[in-house]
């Protein structure tokens, strides 16, 4: 049987070659983006493909046009399979100098908009007692960062929502799973990157955590590479609930678990280039 499969933010980056190597698999995908362009590009490789979609531009903080959307799925396909929140902004600056105004931002697209896809399509996936629901989460949503308190606290807040979730659907059929990348080789950090000003007292750290952010990025998995671990969650018939793309995150999640914090920060501080020795 034919899988069908919901993905937010899927124009660029790792939701669109999650959705390409699905749609390999003969996988029908549906999902929305603000990226009008690169909706029109991947809607002519999908239909070059032979596989079924239905792509429409759309904010994730439009929650009518969320639930339109996930009426027009419904009324096409009758059901989906999985829904993938990948939709998410970064968030980089000294805590002490953040826009807050942006900050909400950030909070309502990367977990108000989760909640709101998951939302919407849990209704039928409870009838149907079957689905799933995955969420793109971060590893530092387990693991702060420094610089990052802001994107930090908003994966955070989806790897709450996914674990208590879980609690909630489980006796109706429908499983949940994050995905946890540290780094992937694409440029999503780059665009809300906003820098100290030079006159800030954290200036010197915040330049020298980028420059070591940027060498990382370099050397991370490639969008293609995450997406096969990322497809594999989503066709597995019983997913993990915790599942990195990378060997970093897998490495810095097993010393968060079992070294003193003490040594854990140390280690973090070390490996990102800013212990003040």
């Amino acid at each position: 049987m034919t899988q069908r499969v919901v993905i937010s933010g899927l124009a660029d980056g790792m939701g669109r070659r999650t959705a390409l190597l699905l749609a390999d698999r003969r996988v029908s995908i549906a999902g929305f983006d603000v990226d009008g362009a690169g909706l029109e590009s991947l809607r002519a490789e999908l239909a070059a493909k032979g596989v079924d979609h239905h792509l429409v531009r759309l904010d994730i903080r439009d929650r009518a046009g969320v639930r339109a959307f996930r009426d027009d799925v419904l009324e096409k396909w009758g059901y989906v399979d999985t829904v993938m929140s990948n939709v998410g902004v970064p968030f980089f600056g000294p805590f002490e100098e953040v826009d807050l105004d942006a900050a909400l931002r950030a909070f309502e697209i990367n977990v108000i908009g989760a909640a709101a896809l998951f939302q919407s399509f849990l209704p039928g996936m409870r009838e149907r007692r079957r689905g799933k629901l995955v969420a793109v989460a971060s590893l530092v949503g387990r693991i702060p960062f420094p610089f990052e308190s802001i994107y930090s606290s908003t994966k955070f807040a989806v790897e709450g929502m996914v674990q208590s979730l879980k609690f909630e659907v489980e006796p109706y059929g429908i499983q949940v799973a994050l995905i946890e990348p540290a780094q992937v080789a694409t440029g999503f950090a780059q665009k809300a990157l906003k820098l100290p000003e030079q006159t800030s007292p954290y200036y010197p750290r915040a330049m020298r955590f980028i420059k070591r952010d940027n060498e990382l990025v370099r050397k991370a998995p490639t969008p293609e590479q995450a997406a096969k671990k990322i497809a594999a969650v989503v066709l597995a018939d019983k997913p993990k609930l915790f599942n990195q793309v990378d060997t970093m995150s897998s490495l810095f999640f097993f010393l968060n678990q079992h070294l003193p914090t003490k040594v854990r920060d140390a280690i973090l501080l070390n490996h990102m280039g800013i212990r003040d020795r």
